[in-house]
């Protein structure tokens, strides 16, 4: 677990991300030596304010750094990063000396430093895909909806290849989740934190963390709790430290717990410690944490004590007030002291700025928004409370709290995207003052900065399987309010991922209409990223399900998406075959535009497939369709590719009468775009039919009528 926010005992900013964050600068050049791998060793600046010990350890990494790798011994510049590794069990300030040793090594990294979280909230791994993904959105580089993990990291790697910047991996379980993201960079320095070695990965430089040195933990307490009482029973002092097993994260609690009780003692704190009771298998270097923790949580009033516990199932590890509030079931406000006093403690530490504050806010909501997280070496231990004290009914009782708290700052949120004057921006008029964002900035701010946390709350709605409609309703609210900020092109690889929760749900609960959509959706992502092949299975069991419950703008939609994938792949005959089925759906239910639209994609794919008989049948039903319709510009253009057609048949004298017709025509819809390039046709046809001069007086007028009309 990601480590309480001291480490040596400082206090990082970004100690426990569950995303990945740059802050970069110029891009760097690269290095122009080339005869050494190795980087060069910056002067250690001061330590930052409040940083207590670990400088021994934080001369050793500098060392190593500037100490020769394997590769340049070999007399070979190293073709991948350099990876230091601080290890220590949870608790042991390895996140803390880690950001101290980055902020130190900045300035030798002009293109930024790069963050991310290898184990998720739950203690669980997360998925590789994902965090490329998130590094590269960091970077500022963009990966298709829906690729693989190998895709991703490679892409990962290449936007490194060539760059100066420091790489953070926190919380590594093992080596497996490090290696795939190495960059091929040898100018880039990759910084990684774990409770164990990185077997198989070749020279890594290891850094094993301990617990403080006496004089180093009575800092920490003293910093916390004051000097006063520290220094006037110094040989207790070191006992506490004893007793903590100088565990920076284990004595930060202990500190705190010692500055709430102004009439308490450092011998009071260090017989409370020693008086809590261990569980019967707990290891030895376990039992520093365990008993610190224990006595800052059996403190505290019993409501408190009951939110802390249920903070671990917020989604992401991310909390604020709102999130508090609807967990445990009582006022935001409520929340948000609650929350204020747990970060005083040591028990929640507050998220930076660049993390997750809203701007904008009013000054009385501002707290409400204001993000903590609970520190990752605690995580196991509130878990392991909220199993003890909460039945399982009143923990799924919170969850759906929670989650129906989320949907409804999504529908806020997606509200301020709207315009002023939408239905969806008029209802949120009605919502309690604290559900409502000042502005849209805010609102858009609020959705970048929670979005890996929104998309883990709809992960934990499908998961949970017993929440009725509300996981349907949380991924619907989140697809629609990403698409109101966003659009559909940025939003596109969250979107990949809520369908995918969507045909989840669909399927394990048989719901044919709703896994339709899903694949539908996911078709086109799949073709947008160029995955052909992929969408058209994607349709087909669209399809099938849109069949099985006689859905008919369902069938016709994956009928024309099936047409238009074998269109993508260059396989006219079954391109058109689709469409046709398509066709005779919006023919049988009197859908007169869009059977009007399908004879031209059929018209379209025989004419590619050189059937220049059969796509003139199928343009002539489209004019006759547009003429029905009344839509003359529809009617033009028909014509216009019958002309076309006509011209690709090698039959060039009906091919200028029938341009000639589809220009009068666009000429009555007062289309000029249309009407220029059908002008500009015409005189293409006339050269070719040699007649120069004609075609010199069409052209004129085409290109004057595109000044005329620009775009």
């Amino acid at each position: 677990m990601t480590d309480q926010a001291v480490g040596g005992g400082n206090l990082p900013p970004e100690a426990a991300r569950a995303t990945a964050t740059t802050a970069p600068g110029p891009r760097g050049a690269p290095r122009q030596d080339g005869a050494t791998a190795r980087p060069t060793a910056p002067a250690a600046a001061a330590p930052a304010p409040g940083f207590t010990g670990r400088l021994r350890e934080l001369k050793a990494l500098h060392a190593d750094i500037a100490r020769a790798g394997l590769d340049t011994l070999s007399g070979r510049k190293g073709a991948r990063s350099r990876v230091l590794l601080i290890a220590g069990r949870p608790g042991s300030g390895r996140t803390a000396l880690a950001e101290e040793l980055l902020r130190e090594l900045a300035g030798d990294h002009p293109d930024g430093v790069l963050r991310a979280t290898l184990t998720g909230p739950g203690g669980e791994p997360a998925d590789t895909g994902h965090t490329a993904r998130e590094l590269l959105a960091a970077l500022g580089t963009g990966a298709p909806p829906g690729a693989p993990e190998d895709e991703l990291t490679e892409r990962l790697r290449e936007a490194l290849a060539g760059r100066r910047a420091l790489l953070f991996l926190d919380d590594a379980p093992g080596a497996d989740q490090v290696e795939p993201l190495l960059p091929d960079a040898p100018d880039c320095l990759v910084v990684v934190v774990s409770q164990g070695p990185l077997t198989g990965i070749p020279d890594v430089r290891p850094c094993a963390l301990g617990g403080l040195d006496s004089a180093a933990g009575v800092a920490v307490l003293s910093r916390y709790a004051g000097p006063t009482r520290i220094t006037v029973d110094p040989r207790t002092a070191d006992r506490v430290v004893e007793e903590c097993g100088g565990q920076p994260a284990a004595l930060v609690l202990a500190g705190a717990w010692l500055a709430a009780r102004p009439m308490s003692s450092v011998a009071d704190l260090c017989q409370a410690l020693h008086a809590v009771p261990l569980l019967p298998d707990l290891p030895t270097g376990a039992r520093p944490l365990f008993r610190a923790f224990r006595l800052a949580h059996d403190a505290l009033p019993a409501p408190a004590a009951r939110m802390l516990r249920l903070l671990t199932l917020a989604p992401g590890g991310l909390v604020d007030a709102h999130i508090a509030s609807a967990l445990a079931g009582c006022s935001v406000a409520v929340a948000a002291t609650t929350l204020d006093e747990f970060a005083a403690l040591g028990l929640l530490r507050p998220v930076t700025a660049e993390d997750g504050e809203v701007p904008g806010a009013r000054a009385p909501d501002a707290a409400l928004y204001l993000p903590y997280r609970l520190p990752g070496c605690l995580g196991p231990l509130v878990r392991e409370l909220l199993a003890e004290h909460e039945r399982p009914a009143d923990v799924e009782l919170a969850r759906a709290r929670m989650l129906e708290r989320t949907v409804r700052l999504l529908q806020s949120c997606r509200a301020m995207g709207e315009p002023a004057d939408s239905p969806v921006r008029q209802k949120t008029a009605g919502l309690p003052r604290s559900l409502r964002f000042g502005s849209r900035a805010a609102a858009a701010h609020w959705l970048h900065s929670r979005r890996t946390a929104l998309l883990d709350a709809a992960r934990i709605a499908v998961a949970d399987g017993e929440l009725d409609t509300l996981d349907r309703r949380l991924m619907a609210a989140l697809t629609r309010t990403l698409l109101a900020h966003q659009g559909a092109e940025a939003a596109a690889p969250d979107l990949y991922a809520l369908h995918e929760l969507v045909l989840r749900v669909a399927e394990r609960r048989g719901l044919p209409r709703e896994r339709a959509a899903a694949l539908l959706n996911l078709g086109d992502l799949d073709g947008q990223a160029g995955r052909t092949v992929q969408a058209a299975t994607r349709y087909r069991g669209a399809l099938e399900a849109a069949r099985s419950v006689k859905d008919p703008m369902a069938t016709g939609r994956a009928l024309e998406s099936l047409g238009g994938a074998y269109t993508e792949l260059g396989d006219w005959q079954r391109a058109a075959d689709w469409y046709g089925r398509a066709l005779e759906l919006r023919l049988a239910r009197g859908e007169g535009a869009d059977a009007a639209r399908l004879h031209g994609r059929i018209g379209g794919t025989l004419a590619q497939a050189g059937r220049w008989g059969e796509a003139l049948k199928a343009w002539r039903a489209a004019v006759g369709a547009c003429r029905r319709l009344g839509d003359v510009a529809g009617q033009a253009r028909a014509t216009g590719e019958v002309a076309r057609v006509q011209e690709y048949a090698g039959r060039p004298e009906e091919a200028l009468r029938t341009c000639l017709e589809a220009l009068e025509t666009a000429r009555k819809a007062g289309d000029g775009r249309l009407e220029a390039a059908l002008q500009l046709r015409i005189a293409d046809t006339l050269d070719r039919l040699g007649d120069p001069a004609a075609a010199r007086l069409h052209r004129a007028a085409g290109e004057r009528l595109l000044g005329d009309h620009p775009e």
